[in-house]
């Protein structure tokens, strides 16, 4: 069951009473309904769901699905449905964590005052920290907090999601994010790193120069808080380590955790910042929503820098909602703006789905794990056989659904479309 509670709080009731008072109109926020609407879609399409509903309890399959109406000014109203979504039932969130980080390194920037493609340099030093001073990858050749974002968004880069987070730093990744109401999580460590928990407290100094002058230095951060669970998380029945199998539990303990409500609430934050209250807002300029646009619904054939994308990556890369990871060509008028993930069995996307030519647009995110045997760590996961089969089902079903429901009014989507690279 999904509590409604964060909704319904004292400080939202004072906040629509203050906008009554100053005879302000308040913007509509989304009430999550723990009903059975998304269950009866699954259950009306058994060829692709049964097996995935008659052991839910196996796959811990989370959704949220959100609706969305416009009036005839364009304002949306948002009506969000969720299945079995339940914060307190933990999953790995893998690379879902580097949506939050790109914003969050932008927000930083924007109050330093620096501009998101200004060279920033990453120093060591501690032993277990690298160095970066340059990108091959980039058109400059040099390493930005933009450059960074791009492959994030357009090929889940692990290294880039680790630099943003030491900019950032692990203390004020996650207290930023507790203030601006995403209680949910907690960022403890980098991605695809053998640097130990502990030592993700500590992150690289970082220096950003502009033609040939380091116009910002920053000291190596500490984070003086634990971010770890309070409570131990044990998943699975065994683990690999050093190629033998251990027939206990993995510990997740000090895992990273992105809740799935928080998940959604952030997407809705990045794609409608208008229609969420101004606390969950982050502070990002026209152009950082433009960027997010370009490059979380920009496929890598449409990319010029890094140039490799083209060649070694296909459209569906990042793409599992509606297209299931596809190595075809995917329609251009229908764009995710998106992030995926997947790790330790688990399968995640998070997107906003809009086809330009049909009108259509809704927000979903899901999570389901991926892997029969139960065991971690093993890089024997099921992602082909159930994960990415359940994703691209799961998109279809809520788009014929949209498909076939009737709208009063046709919505504006022209602020998605973006140019994109290529």
């Amino acid at each position: 069951m999904i509590s409604v509670q964060g909704f319904i709080s004292f400080s939202l009731k004072s906040f629509f009473v203050v906008l009554s008072i100053a005879g302000i109109t308040a913007p509509s926020f989304a009430q999550i309904h723990s009903d059975s609407f998304i269950e009866k879609l699954l259950k009306k399409n058994p060829d692709r769901f049964s097996k995935i509903l008659k052991d839910h309890s196996k796959y811990e399959v989370q959704i949220l699905y959100t609706k969305i109406d416009r009036n005839r000014k364009g304002q949306p109203d948002f009506y969000t449905h969720g299945y079995r979504v339940d914060a307190s039932k933990y999953f790995y969130p893998a690379s879902t964590v580097k949506l939050p980080a790109i914003v969050l390194a932008f927000e930083k920037l924007n109050k330093l005052g620096i501009d998101k493609y200004t060279p920033m340099l990453t120093g060591a030093s501690r032993p277990e920290q690298t160095a970066v001073v340059v990108d091959t990858t980039a058109e400059n050749g040099l390493p930005s907090v933009a450059h960074y974002a791009k492959k994030i968004l357009l090929a889940s880069d692990n290294d880039a999601f680790n630099r943003l987070y030491e900019f950032i730093g692990q203390e004020a990744f996650n207290d930023s994010l507790h203030r601006k109401g995403y209680k949910n999580v907690r960022i403890t460590h980098r991605l695809e790193s053998s640097i130990g928990t502990e030592n993700n407290r500590y992150t690289n100094p970082v220096r950003f120069e502009e033609n040939g002058s380091v116009i910002f230095e920053q000291p190596q951060q500490f984070s003086q808080k634990d971010y770890r669970s309070a409570v131990p998380l044990l998943k699975g029945k065994g683990y690999m380590k050093d190629d033998v199998l251990v027939n206990e539990p993995f510990d997740f303990t000090g895992k990273n955790f992105f809740a799935l409500e928080e998940q959604h609430k952030l997407l809705k934050a990045i794609m409608f910042p208008e229609s969420v209250p101004a606390g969950e807002r982050f502070n990002l300029t026209k152009d950082d929503y433009s960027f997010l646009y370009q490059y979380m619904s920009q496929f890598p054939v449409e990319t010029s820098y890094p140039q490799h994308y083209t060649d070694d990556l296909y459209d569906g890369y990042v793409k599992f909602l509606l297209f299931g990871g596809k190595k075809s060509r995917l329609p251009r008028h229908i764009r995710l703006f998106n992030k995926c993930g997947d790790a330790y069995g688990y399968m995640l996307d998070n997107a906003y789905v809009a086809d330009f030519e049909k009108g259509i647009e809704f927000l979903l995110t899901a999570v389901i794990y991926c892997n029969e045997d139960d065991i971690l760590n093993d890089n024997k996961y099921d992602y082909e056989a159930v994960g990415l089969p359940f994703m691209e089902n799961l998109g279809k079903v809520i788009f014929e659904y949209e498909l076939n429901r009737k709208r009063s009014d046709r919505p504006d989507l022209s602020r998605y479309e973006v140019e994109y690279d290529k």
